[in-house]
């Protein structure tokens, strides 16, 4: 016959239960032999990743009394489903689940070149194609006046454009001035170039480098940075930083904003 020995243990020696915790995206646990302390971002059979606060991953068996949270040992388990917990899109805008791009309105965005287009996609591009706004770039603005006379703006055709480096006194902000047609929008940020949109810190660097006159900037932005001289693969790289409106500065932000809402006014 087989014996069975006691638990002879104290009861107040005995580890408290440990709750079952799902593994929902977001919560913030700590893993208490590393400390490593982060977001679930990943939940698969037998695991759970993490993302601290500065972006790394590790990944860490789900075992039983396995994690802290608010400093209560917990059991993290897989979600049996999905949080109800509403999608966003890369702009911030609440997702609309299924839903299929509308037949191009008549009206218009305009930017300048085709990374200004690039990165307006990447961060509004959902929002756009539910709209129907197409969004179309001009390899720069000094036949601006002649554009839109062309596009022949009106009421159910609003044509926006968006304009680097419109500041008081530039080249830029005496062509937008040119601009007349109450259909027209025309609105523009600060920055030299769209690069200089993207947050330093969201690219890696303390700040974007100041380039002397007469030198190409997105050149000499390369040659500041100790970056390999080719303008093409260095806006790849920046682009692909960019992952939500959280990487771009305000007011980039809310000229397109503006923008969206001049051309799809009913």
């Amino acid at each position: 016959m087989r014996q069975y020995s006691p638990d002879l243990t104290p009861p107040w020696k005995k580890p408290e239960p440990a709750p079952d915790v799902p593994a929902d995206p977001g919560l913030v646990v700590e893993e208490p032999t590393t400390g490593f302390c982060g977001a679930v971002v990943r939940c698969e059979a037998g695991t759970v990743t993490l993302e601290d606060r500065f972006g790394k991953h590790r990944v860490f068996p789900l075992e039983p009394r396995g994690f802290l949270l608010e400093g209560r040992v917990v059991t993290l388990v897989r979600p049996s489903a999905a949080p109800p917990r509403p999608t966003r899109t890369a702009s911030g805008s609440v997702a609309v689940p299924g839903a299929r791009a509308r037949v191009a309105r008549a009206g218009r965005i305009y930017v300048e070149g085709r990374h200004d287009a690039e990165l307006v996609e990447r961060v509004w591009g959902d929002d756009l194609r539910v709209e129907g706004v197409v969004v179309e770039y001009l390899e720069g603005v000094d036949d601006l006046p002649a554009i839109v006379a062309d596009f022949a703006p009106g009421p159910d055709a609003r044509l926006g454009v968006l304009v680097d480096h419109l500041v008081p006194g530039s080249k830029e902000s005496r062509i937008a001035a040119l601009v007349t047609s109450e259909h027209a929008l025309v609105v523009g940020h600060p920055y030299i170039d769209i690069w200089e949109a993207v947050k330093p810190s969201s690219v890696g660097i303390p700040e974007w480098p100041r380039v002397p006159r007469g030198q190409d900037w997105k050149t000499g932005v390369c040659r500041a940075l100790g970056w390999p001289e080719n303008t093409g693969a260095a806006w790849q790289g920046i682009l692909g930083r960019v992952r939500s409106y959280k990487d771009l500065e305000p007011a980039l932000l809310g000229c397109v904003e503006r923008l969206i809402d001049h051309v799809t006014v009913p």
